[in-house]
């Protein structure tokens, strides 16, 4: 699987991604709004996890790489997560520190979001954060969604709910 953008590659990722994603994953400010960073074993286990979601779904997180040097920047991709008990189709993003606030998240999530509605039988999709994650709902919002709703849980104390579908998708495009 690859999809392409101006500026990016996003791809299946593996484990010779195990240093570029521990980087991401292991960065403390950048887990902030997770329980804690990753350790290695947690980054292996991603790694494994995503590629079996390949296996089974045809989809996961993509290594997102820079189209002009291949450098692997984050993930971004579809999961199905467990969102106030309810399994639903969601993307999710993760960028390396020094490659925030350039515009890649929303670019790569963009490209998931019209990968997934040309794709895939979903009728919505939906991103989920920690409530004092603002910068994720920003970008969820850069991307189409709107907010939905939150609710409280053991992990996130609050999570809140964002979401597009495929009929205001495509008003956008």
């Amino acid at each position: 699987m690859i999809i392409e953008t101006k500026r990016l590659v996003l791809r299946e990722m593996n484990m010779d991604d195990y240093d570029s994603l521990y980087a991401v994953l292991g960065d403390s400010d950048i887990m902030q709004h997770y329980p804690h960073p990753f350790n290695e074993e947690m980054v292996r286990k991603w790694i494994i996890s995503n590629i079996e979601r390949y296996k089974t779904f045809g989809f996961g997180l993509w290594a997102v790489c820079l189209k002009e040097n291949n450098e692997m920047i984050g993930d971004c991709g579809l999961t199905i997560q467990r969102i106030n008990g309810v399994m639903k189709p969601e993307i999710g993003y993760h960028i390396r520190a020094d490659k925030q606030k350039m515009g890649y998240a929303k670019e790569a999530a963009i490209a998931v979001r019209d990968w997934t509605f040309n794709k895939t039988p979903f009728k919505e999709i939906y991103s989920y954060m920690k409530y004092t994650n603002i910068a994720s709902a920003k970008c969820a919002e850069s991307w189409g969604c709107h907010f939905k709703y939150e609710y409280e849980d053991d992990v996130n104390e609050i999570t809140k709910v964002y979401v597009i579908t495929k009929e205001e998708w495509k008003k956008l495009i």
